[in-house]
Order: C-alpha cells, then structure tokens, then sequence
C-alpha cells in the first residue's frame, strides 16, 4: 500500500505540531524584530538585532539572520520603531490611609501605560498592603510595574509621618531593622522629621552592617559628609545638597543643631553664599562615598511654582481618585499662605538645585530619577510624571543619554539588579518598550510609546489606551 502525506501531516503522525518542534530549533514566545535597539547605558542605537522572549525572560538578542535558529509563537515587526528597557520611577509612594488601598491599586495601569515597569517604594502608611501587591505582582497574580519597597519608613519618636517606626535609641533601631529584614524590604528608609541626629547616623551606620541598603532625607543638623561617610545609598530630593555647595556649611549646620537659625534660613544662606568649586568637591566626596542622588524634580517643581501655574483642572486629574486627589490639598493650602519673599525664595531653590544636575554628573554621582509621585504630592501624577521628570534633567544640564540611564540603569544598580534589569539583553527581564522615536535624540519621544511589555505580557498601544480609560471610568463612578 502506498501512503502519500505533506509535510504538517508527517509532524502531526510523529507527535509534533508545527515550526516550535522543528529539529534543531529553539522555542520561543516571543520574538520583536527590525525595530532600533537602544543600548541605553552605552548610549547608542544599534540596528540589525532582534530580541527573542519565553516567559518573563529574554533568551537571546541575534543579529536578524540568526532568527532561522528559533521557533518563536509569534513574531511582531517593528520597523521604525525603537526598543528599550521599561523606565523605573525610583521614587513613589502608596499611601493615604486603608479607605484609599483600591484608589491606590488602580493606580498601577497608570505606570504600565506609560512604560514605567519597575517603581521603588519609599513608604507611605500601606506597608503590609505594598508588601502584598509586592508579592502579587512578582507571582503573576496581579498586573502592575515590580515593586521594590522599604515597607515602613524608620523616624523618631511621636513622628509627624504615619505609617512609621518609631526610634529613638541604639536598640530601637536595632529591633526596627530585624522587623525590616524579616519582611524582607529592598532597602531602608529614613526620615529626620523628629529623629535626633544621633540616631539618624546611628540607624545608617547599623544597617550599613548588615547590609542594607539605605535611602533618606538629610538632618539638617548633619552635613553630606558626615551622612554619607555614615553609609547613606540616596539622598532623596536634590534640594538637600544645596547644603553642601557654600563654604559655610559647617557654620550653618552648627547653627541649626544650636537653634541659632532654623532650616529654612540656613538654606537661604547657602544660596546666597554658593561657591561651584565647593560644590563640586563636595560631590565628588558624594561620588567617592557611593552616595548615589534621587532628584524628584517634578514633585519640587510643581510645588515650587503654584503661585503661577493652576493645576486643578488639569486633564490627568481624571485618573485620579478622589481621596487621592483630596491629599493635595495639605501642599497647596501651605503654598497658598506664603507671601512675596517665601515664594521667591521657593523659586530660588528650584531653580539652583535643579542646576546642580550637570555638576553632579560631571564629579560622578549616579542620578536616578524619581518623581515623588502618589499621594500627599500635588499634582505629581503617577506614570506620566517620570517623563516630566526626566525632561527636566534634559532642559536642566543633562544628555538624552544621561537622562535615559537615571532611569534605566541607575535605579537596578543601587538595588543590586543590574544582572536582571537595564538593558535589553541575553538574561535580563523582559521588560521593555516600543516607542516610535528615538530617545537618543529627543527625550521627549519616551512619551510616544508604541508597546509595553511587562514581566512577558504584551500590551500594545490599544491595550494600553484600554488601561487608561479602564482607570478614568472607575474614578467617574467614585461617588
């Protein structure tokens, strides 16, 4: 008897369903093909490269001739388009109390749709709930950006923060990081709203010892030396460092530990007494230290400016839930009562601070951009503000380039990362983006995104359109 069968009917007879069971080639997912790769930390484009995905995980980057190797479920072209890691916002906060958790929850599609995959936590008064969403996400129970927290923020005693740990001693501090560890947080962070100075250098030094790393605002009793030979990883808010660029920092800190003067006017002093040579010296004492820097521009911008810019009919409000949106009223209302001098000195300190970028950059501290956003920040939008945070690093000093590594590579290097996340390459996590302009040359174009892809899960330019407005319906049935 003679039998006759085409090549699909000899595969189905020998087990086998088609092209990913073709001998000798590799499955796959995913492959993304003809796009640019943006090679973010070299600061280059490279063509010619197409990037193989299975699962949450990027098995190959090959020239395009070497896709006959594999056998992937779906190929998408991307011709014209640019690939590039997924952006981190570095600095966020879910908070605003237990009736604000599902305000707080939709927030996550806000991230995804603009391309930010990753975000850090820098507490809020959710801890246990982050720590969840944190556990969630990273199993594939729940979608939204990986979360790297610090669960419960460390303060002094009767703080003005909810949501902390309280210490106000050596073994305090001691108790508060065994917590810390044991729900296993990604780093520690700090604030000198009551903490004595002490303790403050106290808590830096202890998890230095263990190996923690460690984020936080600066006592204004202490200078940037004395934080960051302590062993700080961030300062958070540029702001701070302002400190540091007059020769008379050391008086001016004696002075605020003495009562003498109060924070507010040592800051106006060492505007008045800046020096760029200081600066500079201190920030490569910064870069020597490791003391890596998290600007928050955005947030400091917008608070900065209020008495000219209106922002409460802006559009993205819509995304916003209204019990998140009622926090901002504490900054504005504040704002609103300063007068002529306050608010000129509130400009001054903007526009200095965010002048510091190129410096910083020139003496070698790692910048990560954070933006601030989430409740108490007003009108700091979570997602899209990591654009406008990023483009004033742009309009303030730095490259494209330099602005895209802030938030590509700086934030994975603080957190020990680098083996999984900031670049797109053999190993690294499949999360990236798809944008129809070069980022290299515009920095703006991290806005025109065309895909998203998060831990392996595609999301296309209508999907992510379906996660904004998803978001906007919910908050217009809010009653």
């Amino acid at each position: 008897m003679r039998i006759s069968k085409t090549l699909p009917a000899v595969l189905f007879a020998l087990g086998m369903s088609g092209p990913s069971h073709a001998a000798g080639k590799i499955a796959a997912d995913l492959v993304l093909t003809k796009a640019t790769l943006i090679d973010v930390a070299g600061g280059k484009a490279v063509k010619g490269k197409s990037v193989v995905l299975k699962g949450d995980t990027i098995i190959a980057v090959v020239d395009d001739k070497a896709l006959a190797n594999y056998a992937p479920k779906k190929t998408v072209r991307l011709p014209g388009k640019y690939l590039m890691p997924g952006l981190w916002d570095t600095h966020i906060h879910y908070g605003g109390g237990p009736e604000l958790i599902e305000e707080n929850k939709r927030l996550m599609p806000l991230y995804l749709a603009h391309g930010v995959t990753a975000v850090r936590d820098c507490s809020g008064d959710l801890a246990d709930t982050v720590l969840e969403w944190r556990h969630q996400i990273a199993s594939g129970q729940m979608s939204g950006p990986t979360i790297f927290t610090s669960g419960a923020k460390l303060e002094g005693v009767k703080p003005l923060w909810k949501g902390t740990i309280e210490v106000g001693t050596a073994a305090e501090v001691g108790a508060a990081l065994d917590q810390l560890q044991a729900w296993k947080v990604d780093f520690v962070k700090i604030t000198e709203n009551t903490m004595t100075p002490a303790i403050y250098l106290e808590a830096l030094r202890q998890a230095r010892a263990r190996g923690m790393r460690t984020s936080g605002h600066v006592p204004a009793q202490l200078t940037l030396d004395q934080v960051a030979d302590a062993g700080l990883g961030t300062v958070e808010h540029q702001s701070y460092l302002l400190r540091a660029t007059t020769p008379r920092e050391g008086e001016l800190t004696a002075q605020v530990a003495d009562g003498r003067l109060t924070a507010r006017e040592a800051m106006k002093l060492s505007l008045e007494s800046y020096d760029e040579a200081t600066a500079r010296a201190a920030f490569r004492r910064l870069a020597a230290a490791g003391t890596a820097v998290v600007p928050t521009l955005y947030g400091s911008y917008v608070t900065a400016y209020l008495d000219r810019d209106d922002h409460s009919r802006d559009a993205y409000l819509q995304y916003i839930g209204k019990g998140l949106r009622a926090t901002y009223d504490w900054r504005v209302q504040r704002a609103a009562k300063d007068g002529p001098e306050a608010i000129a000195l509130r400009h001054a300190i903007f526009e200095k601070s965010a002048a510091l970028l190129p410096l910083l950059a020139r003496e070698g501290v790692s910048i990560i951009a954070g933006t601030d956003a989430g409740f108490l920040n007003s009108y700091d939008y979570p997602g899209v503000s990591l654009h406008d945070e990023i483009g004033l690093y742009v309009k303030y000093g730095l490259t494209p380039a330099q602005a895209l590594q802030s938030a590509v590579v700086a934030g994975p290097r603080f957190l020990g990362k680098l083996d999984r996340y900031g670049a797109v390459a053999e190993g690294k996590a499949a999360d990236l983006l798809v944008l129809d302009a070069d980022p290299l040359k515009d920095i703006a174009a991290t806005r025109k995104i065309r895909m998203v892809v998060s831990r392996g899960a595609v999301h296309d330019r209508a999907s992510l359109d379906r996660m904004l407005a998803g978001v906007k319906a919910w908050v217009a049935r809010q009653p």
